[in-house]
């Protein structure tokens, strides 16, 4: 990661260093376990670029500066993307933002208060994700004082489904998608949904209207961290 944060080239022999002499014959064998360990905190696959044993990180959705979102250095901020978008998905697919931040406070991650990946989050989740069209915030009509929600944007729908997005969230915390049966079923309907889509040329994915305000969820804050309980972001 320190190679990705600095753009630098990711070669094998720069990993061997850092593996006991003892242990360089299970390197591809480590290697697995630390890119799945990657893809479970920041959401990139470690992908071979050449014969020349050559990696490079590359994002689960089309963030720019391959998920850094601003120019320059830096961390991918995938993964929070990605669970956010999960837990809009599990609160119904339009979660009050105090519901955000309930959980995001829970894995330690704070409004107004720098992260090492993140920067500062609130910039990060209500501006420039906003602008790059990951994710909808809008203000509750009528409401005194003003609450906000957030929902998919239309780049999450072209870039992701809730089919991956849940998968992701069960990767991280070790089952699988059906464990969620409701969230399971619709993640099914909304494949069998782009597939039809996918089969008539000119036809794009779009969002499904969301009333206001957000409808009443079955999960609770409580019981979404449960669900990721074994997220490190």
């Amino acid at each position: 990661m320190y190679k990705y944060k600095m753009k630098q080239p990711i070669m094998k022999e720069d990993m061997l260093k850092m593996v006991h002499q003892n242990y360089h014959d299970q390197f591809d064998e480590i290697l697995k376990k630390a890119s799945e360990r990657i893809e479970m905190v920041f959401a990139v696959d470690v992908k071979e670029v050449d014969s020349t044993s050559h990696y490079d990180l590359v994002s689960k959705l089309k963030l720019p500066n391959n998920g850094r979102v601003r120019a320059g250095r830096g961390l991918p901020k995938t993964g929070l993307l990605m669970t956010i978008l999960g837990v809009i998905f599990m609160k119904g697919n339009c979660a009050a933002e105090e519901d955000i931040w309930r959980f995001l406070n829970m894995i330690r991650v704070y409004a107004g208060r720098k992260h090492f990946i993140y920067g500062e989050p609130r910039k990060l989740i209500t501006k420039d994700l906003v602008r790059l069209k990951y994710l909808e915030y809008r203000q509750v009509p009528d409401s005194d004082p003003p609450r906000f929600e957030f929902l998919w944007g239309p780049k999450a729908h072209a870039e992701t489904s809730k089919m991956k997005v849940l998968e992701f969230l069960a990767k991280v915390n070790d089952t699988v998608p059906s464990a969620f049966p409701s969230q399971y079923k619709e993640a099914l309907q909304d494949e069998e949904e782009r597939a039809r889509v996918a089969a008539r040329p000119g036809m794009t994915v779009t969002s499904r209207h969301v009333p206001w305000p957000c409808p009443a969820s079955t999960l609770t804050p409580a019981e979404i961290r449960d669900f990721l309980k074994t997220s490190s972001i």
